[in-house]
């Protein structure tokens, strides 16, 4: 009966040392959690129960306890390389079979898809045409390289202030080259239906003056070239603009010579001013741009997924899912750091992260493995000592045997 007993002991012992030397050979593993292995103690029963002078038969490993205490956060130089900090796990699909992981070393593959190390790829939600993901089903993750499109220019805002005592210029008709036919000007850059750049530049003339308004005449040449006719701009005695009422002017069309559409742009003076001695411009902008190659990828602490371009665009491309589990020590471990969902550990409850149940995303940053090299190395000591005990119990055992063998 005592070698049983104590071959028990070797086993449990030689388990928790497997157990330990795991943990230890996964140190540097991302995403790493590390495992404890727990015992129980065996008594065999009858129908009666258990004896009173029942010694026991052993013991047993009950479970290989996974520990998913949160690792440290390392950062890197990789936007892709992304860190959990707080509950859940990463979603992979390896040819629709889902697994589930804390390793965030993320990469792209030949075809753009945001993958592990092993191929798997990750899953997340597809942006909606009206904003939003849709978080109705899992997707993978596609990060694309195409250019963006370019956007002619339609729309220009100009917030400026003309001189309230400017005269008339002297000299007739208005000549872009002459600075004596024009009181003063400014100039934007617009973008054609191809994405080609043209210098627009609006020139102002003040008009005529009477005891309760002032004209101002504004005139667009693009390229050098005079766009349709000069349109006015009245304003009251106080400065506001009066005329047009909603400050939107629109000069005509004017035709490209890189082969675009016409370009027609309404300009909105509707914050301009006529006040004081000098000419101010505060701000110009328009809605057009030109052909965008992606410079690079950005994801937010929520997962969201953002690709930002070289003409000052950026397109969101989804947004990582996360999943967590009411019981998460009962996933089965896998291979590549991963995990599977079993019965033990629930569902999958898929969310995002910042949300209620879920930690947030680091973009740039690994989880390192929670294991400490310290409380394993010491725990290796003990496992050692324990399997050393119950060799020596073997060994008395024996020597008892030899001795009633002698009689």
């Amino acid at each position: 009966m005592p070698f049983a007993l104590a071959l028990s002991g070797i086993n449990a012992a030689n388990t928790d040392l497997n157990t330990t030397a795991n943990n230890i050979a996964n140190v540097n593993t991302v995403g790493f959690k590390s495992s404890r292995a727990e015992f129980s103690s065996l008594y065999a029963q009858t129908q009666q129960g258990d004896a009173l002078t029942t010694v026991g038969n052993g013991v047993a490993v009950s479970t290989i306890a996974q520990q998913f205490t949160q690792g440290n956060i390392n950062t890197t130089s990789n936007n892709l390389d992304l860190a959990l900090s707080g509950n859940g796990f990463f979603v992979v699909s390896k040819n629709g079979a889902l697994s589930y992981t804390r390793n965030g070393a993320f990469q792209v593959d030949q075809n753009g898809y945001l993958v592990t190390a092993s191929g798997d790829r990750v899953q997340g939600y597809q942006p909606l045409a009206n904003g939003g993901f849709n978080t109705g089903g899992l997707s993978d993750l596609q990060l694309s390289t195409a250019q963006v499109a370019p956007q002619a220019t339609s729309t220009a805002k100009m917030t400026l202030n003309l001189p309230s005592n400017a005269t008339a210029p002297t000299t007739t008709p208005l000549t872009p080259s002459d600075s004596t036919s024009y009181n003063n000007t400014t100039s934007l850059t617009v973008y054609d239906s191809v994405g080609a750049a043209h210098t627009a530049q609006v020139y102002f003339v003040k008009g005529a003056t009477t005891s309760t308004s002032s004209a101002w005449n504004a005139s667009l040449y693009v390229d050098g070239n005079l766009v349709g006719t000069p349109q006015t701009l009245t304003y009251s005695s106080s400065g506001t603009l009066t005329s047009p009422a909603n400050g939107a002017v629109n000069f005509g069309s004017y035709n490209p010579t890189t082969g675009a559409s016409p370009m027609n742009i309404t300009f909105n003076f509707g914050t301009s001013t006529q006040y004081g001695n000098s000419f101010a411009v505060n701000a110009i902008s328009q809605n057009g741009y030109t052909t965008g190659n992606l410079t690079g990828i950005n994801i937010s602490p929520s997962g969201v997924v953002q690709a930002n371009f070289t003409n000052g665009q950026s397109t969101t491309l989804g947004q990582v899912a996360l999943a967590n589990f009411a019981n998460p020590q009962g996933l089965a471990q896998t291979s590549n750091t991963q995990w599977l969902q079993t019965y033990s550990s629930g569902a999958a409850v898929n969310g995002v992260g910042g949300t209620s149940g879920f930690g947030t995303i680091q973009s740039g940053a690994l989880e390192q493995s929670n294991v400490n090299v310290t409380a394993e190395l010491v725990n290796m000591i003990t496992a050692s000592r324990n399997f050393q005990a119950n060799s020596q119990m073997i060994n008395t055992a024996n020597q008892d045997t030899q001795a009633i063998l002698r009689i």
